[in-house]
């Protein structure tokens, strides 16, 4: 036992092997319709769990604007920042979009010449005529642009997702004038869950910070490579550079496609490779690399489970789950592990490093006895 600790040693009754299976089997059963139920209400868990982490961002500069005007003008100030900051975001998704498409239809004549270009390229250099023809239909521009179109035209059809939101917003965000007095009542029985929660919404706002932070970063540095590359419309991908940077470790991707498509369409193969060259070296260093040890050092994630709950969450999820990947398992992490003492010991592994308060200050860890650690 580590000198120091307090309290008696807790006795773990071992059941018998059919009885383990047992709960193994069951347990396992559990999760299963736990996930199938999940995907089932994506359509409505997504969009409120969304209005609650914006409520959460708000909710500081709510409480700020309460303490100098009366509490339902600072309520409307922050549900009227919550709608600027949503709407503000989806137009922005929406001008990408369309510029993008308004772009390829000026440049169908210069498609098929990069595509006949192309065939002959690989034709000579002896690939078969199957895979040139399958190549040369993949390049082609009336698919992108229906492509492109279909995006366009469910960004539209997301307005109904986005009236819902921001309801939830509005309801949320009047709810909240009571949390506090709420919190304390909770607290005198269980305060270890007002713990994990308040600690959840720290961990949302840092992540949020942290985010939009980076996003600026790259925005800047990828509008002013595609500006000196000569990429047409260099601010519209700086901008949307910045909006696929809230989903971790492959927004970038998302971002690359319309610019590298242009650099071929509008000059040569050598452009687009020299945007994709500078995209993979900004973004894949800063967005890949740097940022998520830096959102795991800020929330207390791994960036090995920061990467698996973008895949997790966007497989439950749909594209809500890939923006809100970290918030949601973060979200889980408050209420099935901080909310337990008794689990406590699963936040190191959970942890990018292990938090201090769990593990001491590592000095006590040389007095522990081998054979009792075994």
């Amino acid at each position: 036992m580590i000198p120091g600790a307090q309290g008696p040693e807790t006795t773990v009754t071992s059941w018998p092997p059919p009885f383990r299976v047992l709960a193994v089997l069951l347990g396992s059963a559990a999760v299963v319709v736990l996930v199938a139920g999940l995907q089932a209400a994506h359509g409505i868990l997504g969009p409120i769990f969304l209005a609650m982490v914006l409520t959460i961002v708000v909710h500081p500069a709510r409480n700020w604007l309460a303490r100098h005007l009366p509490s339902g003008v600072a309520t409307a100030l922050s549900i009227v920042t919550v709608v600027v900051g949503v709407v503000g975001l989806g137009l922005c998704v929406i001008l990408a979009v369309a510029r993008f498409a308004t772009l390829l239809g000026t440049y169908s004549g210069v498609a098929k010449e990069k595509v006949d270009d192309l065939t002959a390229w690989l034709t000579k250099i002896g690939v078969g005529s199957d895979e040139v023809l399958a190549i040369a239909r993949s390049f082609d521009l009336s698919n992108l642009l229906s492509l492109v179109s279909g995006a366009l035209n469910g960004m539209f059809g997301l307005v109904s997702s986005m009236v819902f939101i921001l309801a939830m917003c509005l309801f949320m965000a009047i709810d909240a004038t009571a949390l506090p007095r709420q919190l304390v009542s909770i607290g005198h029985r269980r305060p270890a869950l007002v713990r994990a929660l308040s600690s959840f919404a720290v961990g949302t706002r840092r992540y949020l910070l942290v985010s939009t932070v980076f996003g600026l970063i790259v925005a800047t540095l990828d509008t002013v490579a595609l500006y000196l590359l000569g990429v047409p419309a260099p601010l519209v991908w700086g901008l949307l550079a910045f909006l696929t940077n809230y989903i971790p470790n492959i927004g970038f991707i998302i971002g690359l496609v319309p610019p590298a498509i242009l650099a071929l369409l509008d000059g040569d193969f050598k452009l687009m490779l020299a945007v994709i060259a500078v995209y993979s070296l900004l973004n894949v260093v800063i967005q890949s690399v740097i940022q998520p040890k830096v959102v795991g050092e800020a929330v207390g994630l791994s960036v090995t489970l920061t990467f698996l709950s973008l895949i997790f969450w966007s497989w439950i999820m749909g594209p809500i789950g890939a923006v809100m990947a970290v918030p949601f398992t973060l979200f889980v992490r408050a209420i099935f592990v901080e909310a337990d003492p008794a689990k406590s010991w699963l936040m190191p592994l959970i942890a990018g490093s292990a938090p201090a308060e769990l593990l001491g200050d590592g000095d006590d860890l040389d007095d522990v006895d081998p054979k009792r650690a075994e």
